[in-house]
């Protein structure tokens, strides 16, 4: 599922970066972390704990971070990026300062308006994913905005009708939200829109209330089965890799050996400009001194940014790249 700012022919190009970016053992995937403030209240995270008086020592922007690393995808993310007022011109000078990236941001939405997502796309910005793990007022309760559910499922068909050409929602797996994720995919696919799942850890804050454990695993077995056969016959509403999806209750169950590439082929900056392998690790070195990270063993998480990295290159991701949601 590409932006609709580019066409079929640019596949190959941005395959060709890839193949670049792992033979030279460089960051595949830069998230840049532009504030760590956020006005949401969830359970499993404690970014909204970041005082407000941390705005003062973000950096003013990125540019001179994102053309050092110059990967294939460049994500904002924080915290919640949209508190930045300042974040069409970090997205414009990031655009301009690399070559064939691929720029998304995260938000939960909040405080996306129709004019803000515009002037972000016409920033630069390629994709918006949006938090949304419920299709009821639990993703309310969850997140902490009253209102919240009602007012994406309000934006967004707004957004693809000013022209918005790739609008995702980011879905994390969780015991209680398996029942959600086949009526969240063909919500998406009505507003044309995709679904990107990640599957839930209590790596954050220890919170242990959303985890799949042994009781769930038959169930989640039968939920990617069923994501598995919707992918199959429509390609480019899910856009998961068919590997990562399939590997999920291999995680659940403890059977994963292979060690974590995260810090190999995905790296995260902070606000004050230090890198970090992995969003639950602490910060290591300032940007400028960051060398290669070696994979590591460790399993305490399978977030798509991990298990995708690890997904063979199959037919089966470039069909899901090349295919584009059509509203049904």
């Amino acid at each position: 599922m590409l932006s609709s700012r580019y066409k079929p022919w640019h596949v190959p190009l941005f395959m060709g970066k890839y193949a670049w970016l792992r033979v030279r053992q460089r960051p595949v995937l830069l998230n840049l972390e532009v504030t760590m403030r956020c006005n949401a209240r969830c359970g499993f995270c404690d970014y909204w704990k970041t005082p407000a008086s941390a705005k003062a020592d973000e950096l003013k922007e990125f540019t001179d971070i994102a053309r050092r690393f110059n990967p294939m995808m460049i994500t904002f993310t924080g915290g919640e990026p949209t508190l930045r007022r300042d974040l069409e011109d970090i997205v414009t000078a990031v655009r301009d300062a690399t070559t064939f990236s691929y720029l998304a941001m995260i938000t939960h939405g909040g405080m996306l308006t129709l004019d803000r997502a515009k002037s972000l796309w016409d920033a630069g910005l390629d994709q918006f994913n949006i938090s949304l793990d419920y299709l009821d007022g639990r993703h309310d309760d969850a997140r902490g905005i009253p209102g919240l559910t009602a007012k994406i499922m309000d934006t967004v068909p707004r957004m693809k009708a000013a022209g918005i050409g790739s609008v995702r929602f980011n879905t994390v797996l969780k015991h209680d939200n398996l029942d959600q994720m086949l009526p969240l995919v063909h919500k998406a696919a009505s507003m044309g829109a995709g679904v990107n799942f990640s599957v839930y850890t209590d790596a954050k804050n220890g919170n242990e209330n959303h985890l799949l454990r042994d009781q769930h695993v038959r169930a989640l077995e039968s939920v990617i089965d069923q994501l598995l056969e919707y992918k199959r016959k429509n390609r480019g509403v899910i856009t998961n890799s068919d590997h990562y999806l399939s590997e999920i209750p291999r995680w659940v169950k403890g059977l994963m050996t292979a060690p974590c590439p995260s810090g190999t082929t995905t790296v995260h900056v902070d606000p004050q400009g230090k890198v970090r392998r992995c969003p639950d690790f602490p910060p290591d070195v300032d940007w400028k001194q960051w060398t290669p990270y070696a994979a590591i063993k460790c399993d305490d998480c399978f977030y798509a940014c991990r298990g995708e990295a690890q997904a063979p290159m199959r037919l089966s991701r470039v069909l899901d790249v090349m295919a584009s949601p059509k509203i049904t």
